[in-house]
Formats: structure tokens, sequence, C-alpha cells
């Protein structure tokens, strides 16, 4: 007879299987012994949680403080260290900055407390329980939590690190229709069963109110703070703006350049005369740090070691590395080519992105002991199991999308006919062919419009550019079709090409056909032709810009990473993870190409993923915020009180037209403060009051003095002699109202 046996205690986890009670068939033990020497012995919180790994990626190493009898009883066993009132500060500001909330038992009479626990909501045992169950009565304190709207800016920062869920982004804007308003029950007047509890407090947290925020910050693939760093800089508090923005997102001197700036399409002012300039507000703020010299080195949470490796250093890349640091770990970046920065460097021309602009943010990254290996083609040069020998934990393949795509159509392989992407890069690298003649570029994209303007730079005599889309339709951003059309590229909208005309071997022209349609009626991409209907263009060269490709190599071979549709890796859309648990994926290689701003979201993503898989019993998921969001109803918002300040222009500067030197200029100071003072403040926090326990968290994260702790309680705590008399006393009163809520609402139904 065979037995399976398993035992669990709180260090270590074992089962074997066992045959007529004497031969050991097979065994297996999990040990958390070396996890618990750090800790000087076994913390049954913290060996809990390992063993079913529920931790929510906020890490335990010396955040708690044990005072009085308690602390003498600790250090005599072992099981904690003495230390000095700078110390205890200095343990309880860390533990502040990393959004912990400070906890102090009162269970020794008022006054008496014996500990400070610095914990989060998922970790805090009484936390938990009272969120879980929906009954914060049982630990909140006699504080309240309340926000002034007319200060409050949406920023979030606050949301974030509420505990309790008690705190959440809505609408200052006063509504034309009156919002519904739903009341809340309550444990204080309400049977309390199951159907009211909140058992998946851990994964359902919701940062935004029904009623919908702000819509820039809803926009914003990186959702950034927009209405907070708005407001720092026109307070002239630029330092405070772009800390805040980096928060979210690295590189602003890069976006406030190239950022599509769906933000702005979504703004609110653009309902009244035009949209807050908010990539302009941005670079105004990275540019003046750039100008000083003195770049913000944000401060490491921890200094952690582990050894992970990043496989490209394109936005994705570099965003992860840039987040991995910050927790202290050991990031080598290896990109195959010789330049940092992927297509910031090879695929966007130098007069929308200068390359000192981003060499100056990636420096940052090197400054924060990120390495970088350039020259490097994992897969070719070095193997993912041979990186694994070396002592990487972890990887982040983040390879981009940097191949063309072809036509495939007759003539295609003719000298003379070139990628785009290709183009670019050979350009960027200093190795472009000078251009002569009539050049025809392919593609309707800014990808497209790129090369246009390279192309005019690299001497061609006419360049004109032809795209399935009619103007409206062009995916292309209306202000990079401007800035072509004023180098005289001439657009030629609806004609795809039918076949490249050739002559020994080389380009001599284009077929085109004119295109009908190019989506079908669910806006799939489906082009339908009028064969009947042609022309010829002449060409010397002909650039193609119609998408680009991923190129793998031999990065995957040996792996259990899956490719989908595109030769995307496939991999949760959560948390990036792939079918090789220590592979995660993001950027251009798993959605397709994106906009640069959306790469920094997913490698941001991507390091709290690794961080939480590397370390010991920690869930990739629960704890974790989902960043949902979603913007009120701009049709349902009463605007007046504005000021009819236009948006502000930036100009250029003259006599850099058809360079490859950016022409264009940053807002002045005195052209910030008017166009700061244009936003309309939309979003303001809201408060549960019943589910905010007033520990104060909230008010460590607002840089605007706009939430504060209010009293409204007058409970006094009591010995635990005294706890029967209390709960006997509450229960007389709690079933009072019960019934009291009960008669009233039959009443009311009747």
């Amino acid at each position: 007879m065979k037995i399976l046996s398993i035992e669990s205690s709180c260090d270590e986890t074992a089962a074997a299987v066992i045959e007529d009670g004497r031969k050991i068939c097979s065994s297996v033990i999990h040990t958390q012994v070396e996890e618990h020497k750090l800790y000087g012995g076994v913390v049954p919180e913290i060996a809990s949680r390992r063993h079913i790994d529920e931790g929510c990626g906020h890490l335990e190493h010396e955040v708690c403080i044990q005072m009085g009898s308690g602390a003498e009883y600790y250090i005599a066993t072992g099981r904690g260290r003495e230390i000095t009132r700078q110390e205890a500060e200095e343990i309880i500001k860390k533990a502040e900055d990393m959004g912990l909330m400070h906890e102090g038992p009162h269970t020794e009479e008022l006054g008496e407390c014996f500990a400070i626990c610095n914990c989060c909501g998922c970790a805090c045992f009484s936390m938990r329980i009272a969120t879980l169950f929906n009954t914060p009565d049982a630990i909140r304190s006699n504080f309240g939590a309340e926000v002034d709207p007319e200060k409050c800016v949406a920023c979030g920062q606050c949301v974030e690190h509420c505990p309790t869920n008690a705190l959440q982004l809505g609408q200052k804007l006063c509504a034309k229709t009156p919002l519904p308003q739903q009341k809340q029950l309550t444990s204080r007047d309400h049977v309390w069963h199951k159907d009211k509890w909140n058992t998946d407090y851990r994964e359902n947290r919701q940062d935004v109110a029904p009623e919908g925020t702000a819509p820039c910050k809803t926009a914003c693939p990186a959702h950034i703070a927009v209405q907070g760093y708005i407001k720092l800089a026109a307070q002239g508090k630029y330092r405070e703006a772009l800390e805040l923005i980096k928060k979210e997102n690295p590189f602003p001197a890069v976006c406030g350049r190239i950022c599509p700036h769906g933000c702005e399409s979504e703004c609110t002012r653009a309902g009244i005369d035009a949209p807050i300039a908010i990539d302009e507000i941005k670079k105004f703020i990275a540019d003046r740090e750039l100008a000083q010299g003195e770049q913000f080195i944000p401060q490491k949470r921890y200094d952690l070691g582990n050894r992970i490796a990043v496989v490209g250093a394109g936005p994705a890349g570099l965003s992860c590395a840039y987040y991995l640091a910050i927790d202290g770990y050991r990031v080598t970046v290896f990109e195959k080519e010789e330049k940092l920065g992927g297509m910031l460097t090879l695929g966007i021309p130098s007069f929308r992105l200068e390359k000192d602009v981003v060499e100056a943010e990636i420096d940052v990254l090197r400054r924060m002991g990120v390495e970088f290996k350039t020259g490097v083609e994992v897969g070719r040069d070095v193997t993912l199991a041979q990186l694994r020998a070396q002592g990487y934990e972890a990887f982040y393949l983040a390879v981009g999308a940097q191949g063309g795509r072809s036509l495939g159509i007759e003539g295609e392989e003719a000298a003379g006919v070139v990628s785009g992407v290709d183009f670019l890069r050979q350009v960027a690298l200093g190795r472009g062919a000078p251009l002569a003649g009539e050049v025809v570029v392919i593609g309707g994209g800014n990808v497209a419009i790129d090369v246009a303007r390279t192309a005019v730079r690299q001497g061609a005599g006419s360049v004109g550019l032809y795209c399935l889309e009619s103007r409206a339709e062009m995916p292309a951003l209306p202000e990079e079709i401007g800035e072509a059309e004023a180098e005289q590229i001439a657009f030629h909208n609806g004609w795809g090409p039918k076949r490249i005309l050739t002559e020994n071997g080389r380009v001599t022209g284009v077929e085109f056909m004119r295109c009908v349609s190019v989506f079908d009626a669910q806006h799939r991409f489906a082009p339908v032709y009028d064969e009947a209907d042609t022309m010829t263009v002449k060409a010397d060269a002909v650039l193609l810009s119609i998408g680009q490709s991923i190129q793998w190599g031999g990065l995957l071979q040996g792996s259990k990473v899956e490719l989908g549709r595109g030769q995307t890796a496939q991999a949760d859309g959560f948390t990036y993870q792939t079918a090789e648990p220590d592979v995660f994926v993001g950027g251009d290689c798993f959605t397709g190409p994106k906009f640069a701003i959306h790469a920094i979201a997913a490698g941001k993503e991507g390091a709290v993923s690794i961080h939480r898989y590397v370390q010991p019993g920690q869930s990739l998921t629960l704890g974790r915020d989902r960043r949902e969001y979603h913007a009120f109803d701009k049709d349902n918002v009463v605007v007046e009180g504005f000021d009819n300040t236009p948006r502000q222009q930036a100009g250029h500067a003259p006599g850099r037209s058809r360079t490859f030197a950016d022409a264009r200029l940053t807002f002045t100071e005195e052209q910030l403060k008017k166009e700061t003072e244009r936003c309309l403040g939309c979003g303001a926090v809201q408060v549960n009051e019943y589910m905010c326990v007033g520990c104060g968290m909230c008010t460590t994260k607002c840089r605007f003095d706009a939430i504060r702790l209010v009293k409204k309680y007058h409970s006094t705590p009591g010995t635990y002699e005294q706890l029967p008399i209390k709960i006997a006393a509450n229960a007389v009163k709690r079933s009072g109202k019960i019934v009291a809520t009960a008669v009233k609402e039959t009443l009311g139904k009747g």
C-alpha cells in the first residue's frame, strides 16, 4: 500500500510517498529556513504568505518597529535589533515613501502603543480582515480623510496607496444632469452575510469612481498625472513636476517631442476652444532640467541585487530597466546595435528627436547603475540559457519591430527599392547613401512622413507620398502632415501600388491603382481597388513604409515562448509573463507597432512583474493596481468661469528648415504660465467615508495640501480586560440599528 503524506509548518512544507510504511518512494521539501534567518526566527504572518505565494510586492525587511517590553523580547531572542531614534525615523520615512501605512496598536490604555507597524493593505492582518469583510470599524482611527476639491488635481497618488480603496478619482466639474447616488450598505445597520463581503479585495480595487475622471489621465497609456504636473509647473515647482512625470514615464524630454498626445485629443478644454498644450508643457519641464544639467535621479526603494537581463534598448526595455533599477536590481541591457534607444535613435529622425536628448535621458539609467552591452545579439552571441547560467534570474524581451514589410508585388526586389525603416536606420547610423531625382514614398503613417522628410534632406529632387487612405483617414498626425507639406512633399491619397517598373534590374517607376475603400464595415483593413483606374509615376527610388515586422533571430530558440499573429510574442495581457516563466515581454514585439508611450507603459508593468517574480512568495497579480481608468462624460459637465486665453504656440527657429536640426522651439516661461492657466482642473478625489480608516497615508502622498485628516469619532482604546464589556455594548447598539433599518426598508418598499 502506498501512502501520500503531506506536512506543513511555519518554516517548511514537505510531501512524501511511502510504500508499506517503510519504503520512501519519493519526497520533496520546500524550506523557508534561509529566509527566516533574515528575521532571526519564524514570523508567522510572513511564513503564511510565503506558503501560498500571496505577497503583493512590498517586501518586509526592516519595516516594523517594536517598543517597550516587546522590543526587549525581540532583541533577547535574536529576532530584532536595537535601533536609535534617528534610525526609527529613517525606517518610518522609508516605509512612507514606499506607500506603507503606519499603524500603532493600542491595547494597553490610551497612549500605550507598543509597536509601529508599517504595512500595506494586503499584508496587514487587521487591514486585510477589515477589507475582506467590509468592516473597517474594527480598525479605524478617530480620524477620516477630507478632500478640498479646489486644491485637488486628481494626480492619483493618494488613490494608489490607500490601503482600503476608500479613495477614488472622480470629476470636479459639476454635472448638467445630476449623477445617480447609491447609498452604501454598512455593517453598522444591516445583517452582514457573505454576499456583502469583498473576498476579491486584492484584485478588484477601483481607482476611478463610477462617473469617471479627468480624460487626460485616462487617455494617456501610461496614465501620467497630467493635472498634477501642470499645477506644479504653474506654481514654478518644475523639479517636483518632473518627479511626478517620472513616476510613470522616465523619458519626458523624448515624449514631449514625439508623443501622439492622445491626452490632448481628449482634453475637456477642446470642447471650448483648443486643448491644453500638454506635450509642450511636459517638454518645457524636461528641457529645463536638461539645460540646468542637474538631472533628477530617483531614490531607490530597495537594494535587492538580483541580476535581470533586458533584451532591447528601445523605450520598453529602457523603461523596464529604469523601474527595476529603482528597486535596486542589477540590470543589464543587451542591444544588438551599437547605439542605444531602439527606434528612438534609429527610427525617428533628428529633426523630430535630437539624439543628444535621447542620450541625456538614457544617461540617467547609467547613473542609476544600469549596465549596457551594445553590439550583442542575444540568441546569436549569447543565449538565454547561457545568461541563466551566469546568474540572471529573469528576462524582459523588448526587441521592438524594427524590420520592414514587403508589398508582395512585381518588381519589389529591384535596386532602388528600400524598406523605409532600413532607410531611416542607415541614415541614423551615418551610412545612408545620398538620393537624387524623383523619390516615391509608399505609406500614410508617421513613419512614412519621417521617411519622406528624410529623403528631402538626403538630396532627393522631389518627393511624392502615395497612400491608400484619404487625407482624413491617414494615420499620420496632422501636425506631421503639415510640416511635410511645408517642405514641398506632394501627397497623393487614394492610390495603392500595383507593380514596380524596372529596367536592367533597377527601379524606374511605379504603377498605381485607385483605392476605392480602405476599411470594411467593421473598420478592419480590407482595401478595395479599381484596377482599371491606374497611373504610372516615374521613380528613381522607392521607399516602402507600409508597416513593420518583428525580427526575433535566434533569441527564442529552445524556449517555450510562443508566437502569435504577426510574430508577436504571446503572454498574459496583465503580467506580460510568457509560457517561459522567467521570460516577460513588452513593447512592439508583444503588441505590434505602437507609439513610444505605449512601450514605456509596458516597460513599467514588466518591471513590476519581474520584481514580484524573483522575490520569494510574491504573487504576480494580488494587490496589484490594474490601472483601469475611464473618463467622465464630457457632454454632461458644466464648463464656466474659464478664461479665454488662446492656446500658446511654440515657435520655430529660423534657418533650420530642410536640415536635420529640430526647428521646433520650447515654450518660454511666460508661455508656460499662460498655458497652464488654461487647464480646467477636471478631476478630483472622492472619499468613501465608511471605508476610510483614517490611517493618514493619503496625506503623506499629496503634494498640493488637498487632503487632510479630520477628527470624526471619539472612541478611546482600552485594555484586553475591558473588551468584552465594550463589545457587548456595541452589539446591543448595532442590533437596534439593524432592527430600525429593516423596519425602514420594509416601510419604504410598501
